[in-house]
């Protein structure tokens, strides 16, 4: 009566083909460039329509926390691992699979009674897709990016993270989000995103326990320290 349910895709990304594009009116000018930046040369699947929106939960997860400890954990990523930010915030990509395990992974390294700012989003949740670093475009109509001398990404995009998980009602701190280190087309980004099977490996692999636990770490230095900025009667009254 009601048909046959959608299929469900698995969480590991190489299980899943590259996506295309869906079927529907074709994107003019720079936006449907950017449509297919992502999806054909990242192969990161997209939502129809505008703003441009990345799925999550295929590709890549994302943990969203204060840039400050973004920046302290940056050590703990690979050199291909994609970082955006937004406002004072800063998303990092990790293995898709990641948000499901970070409550567990919070709470084995004793993180889990404390009230941190730190989230994950995972499948059924979309990133609103940042341009390329200094992206432009080239004069046959195509996408160019650059990576200035400094590391700041030249342009912005309107973007956000949003989680549309029934019930969840969670939505990113506005603002505009620009790759701090965008990802690198014809690389294989997945097999440069933190993930919980590269703990105790060989190298330089990027680890999700030793991520997690640096920017949790920095999460509670930042609530300690905003509550110690606080007057004496407001952190009476927050108890």
């Amino acid at each position: 009566m009601f048909g046959a349910p959608p299929p469900v895709l698995p969480s590991a990304s190489r299980a899943v083909p590259l996506p295309r594009r869906p079927p529907g009116p074709v994107d003019p000018g720079a936006s449907g460039r950017l449509r297919r930046w992502y999806e054909n040369e990242l192969g990161w699947p997209t939502v129809p329509g505008d703003p441009l929106r990345l799925v999550v939960g295929v590709r890549f997860d994302v943990l969203d926390v204060p840039a400050e400890a973004g920046h302290a954990a940056l050590g703990r990523l690979g050199r291909g691992s994609p970082v955006a930010v937004r406002g004072d915030r800063m998303l990092l990509l990790v293995a898709a699979g990641s948000a499901e395990e970070l409550p567990g992974l919070l709470e084995w390294l004793e993180w889990g009674g404390l009230a941190l700012d730190l989230g994950a989003i995972g499948p059924q949740g979309f990133m609103d897709a940042p341009l390329p670093t200094g992206a432009g475009e080239r004069p046959g109509g195509g996408l160019t990016t650059e990576r200035p001398g400094n590391g700041v990404p030249a342009e912005r995009s309107g973007s956000g993270l949003m989680d549309e998980r029934p019930g969840s009602g969670r939505l990113g701190s506005q603002g505009a989000a620009v790759w701090l280190r965008p990802p690198e087309p014809g690389c294989e980004v997945e097999a440069s995103l933190p993930t919980l099977s590269a703990l105790g490996g060989a190298g330089d692999a990027p680890d999700l326990v030793r991520l997690v636990d640096t920017v949790a770490t920095w999460c509670h230095r930042i609530r300690l320290r905003r509550a110690g900025a606080q007057p004496p009667a407001s952190r009476a009254q927050g108890r």
